[in-house]
């Protein structure tokens, strides 16, 4: 082996000597070693670096779920993400979440007007009075639900069905004449229809799911026509209510968003713009404010569903009897026992079928004394058609126990 290198393996250069030859291997050496050590540099730098943004984009990340959290922001309409702040109102307030769900449900809320004729003055023009409330469209063929309170007169039950007319408005500005379907006075509600097309139904919702201090939006007609598709805003204040409207009980969601007459009827919404109440009624003291109630739509949907089928509730018992509460002066005065003097039997209703008479005074009913036609709906409500239960009454001073079966009410 030679002791000396080829020239060729020697690259010229300047050193301290003067022009001298450096090794090519040597150079190389070093060139690899400079690349390894920037490399290694910048990966350290990177790591770093990266280490750092990670840290802090994982702060953000926990920062932001905590809020969503602690805020219970949700999901709506669309799908944007709103926090509290956002509810009301945005920075030039066009697209908040109240303006979305105007937007999408203003368009399946509709007048309704139910107007009578006096058969004794036809001729007289104000001898018509009209009643209006709201509706809810609840599919594309026309029909709407709303309060039987709402469209009551016409009803073919009521004496005054035939002197009726109902007249639905809706938000484009067409007017259809409506036909009544069902109504159920004890649920206060009833369906009514409509024929015509490029009809926007509501979506309904989870009125089970709701909790206290949500967000609740009515869209309704309060005072009449003249206030059409207005809005409010509240939250939920209370769930599985009890409120007595006349002789009806109803459970009912309790609200602060302004509900009015002409509201009833009319939706109570929640943050996806979903159906989750039929309004119906406020508490209308002096002093007293925020005090709304609407019917669960969980509850409504079965009763709604039966009145299109049917056009009653299947199954209601009925007893078929009118009568006049005695009450304890009126017993006192007349030697009369406290209890339900009866006026009037419906034919071939379970009354009548019990030998039940005008004149008689029901004072027990299965096994619980009544005084009231509220205590007889009670102790009625606790059976089905179908069922037979004991009743009795005074006639001609005698107590008569008689058999009673409960008839399907339609």
């Amino acid at each position: 082996m030679s002791l000396f290198r080829k020239k060729d393996d020697y690259l010229p250069g300047y050193g301290t000597l003067g022009y001298v030859y450096t090794s090519r291997r040597k150079r190389f050496k070093g060139f690899v070693k400079s690349a390894v050590v920037m490399l290694l540099c910048c990966l350290l730098t990177g790591l770093t670096v990266g280490g750092g943004i990670y840290l802090k984009l994982s702060e953000k990340i926990d920062e932001l779920e905590l809020r969503l959290k602690s805020r219970e922001s949700s999901t709506i309409l669309e799908g944007d993400v709103i926090t509290i702040e956002d509810v009301l109102f945005t920075a030039d307030g066009s697209n908040s979440t109240v303006t979305k769900i105007a937007k999408k449900v203003g368009p399946s809320i509709v007048g309704i007007r139910m107007v009578t004729q006096n058969p004794r003055n036809w001729y007289y023009s104000s001898s018509q009075p009209a009643y209006e409330g709201s509706g809810i469209i609840i599919d594309r063929k026309g029909y709407i639900m709303t309060n039987y309170h709402v469209v009551q007169y016409a009803d073919p039950k009521n004496s005054l069905s035939k002197n009726t007319t109902l007249e639905v408005f809706l938000s484009d500005g067409r007017q259809a004449m409506a036909k009544y379907i069902g109504g159920d006075k004890k649920s206060d509600l009833a369906v009514i229809k409509i024929d015509l097309d490029k009809l926007t139904p509501a979506d309904l919702g989870d009125s089970d799911s709701l909790e206290v201090g949500e967000l609740a939006v009515a869209i309704g007609n309060p005072l009449g026509l003249e206030f059409q598709g207005s809005v409010t805003v509240g939250v939920i204040s209370a769930l599985n209510r009890t409120v007595s409207i006349e002789d009806r009980t109803l459970n009912v969601i309790q609200t602060d968003a302004a509900i009015n007459p002409g509201n009833s009827g009319g939706a109570l919404l929640n943050y996806k713009g979903e159906v989750i109440g039929i309004n119906t009624a406020k508490i209308s003291i002096s002093g007293v404010e925020g005090l709304g109630f609407a019917i669960p739509i969980n509850e409504a949907k079965p009763i709604i569903d039966q009145l299109i089928m049917f056009g009653y509730v299947k199954g209601r018992p009925y007893i078929g009897i009118s009568g006049i509460e005695i009450t304890e002066t009126i017993s006192y005065l007349y030697n009369l026992p406290v209890g339900i003097y009866i006026t009037d039997v419906v034919p071939d209703s379970g009354a009548d079928k019990a030998g039940i008479r005008e004149g008689d005074v029901l004072v027990s009913l299965a096994g619980v004394g009544v005084r009231t036609m509220a205590d007889v709906d009670t102790v009625k409500d606790k059976y089905k058609a179908g069922d037979t239960v004991e009743a009795i009454v005074v006639r001609n001073g005698k107590r008569i126990k008689l058999s009673l079966t409960f008839t399907e009410e339609k």
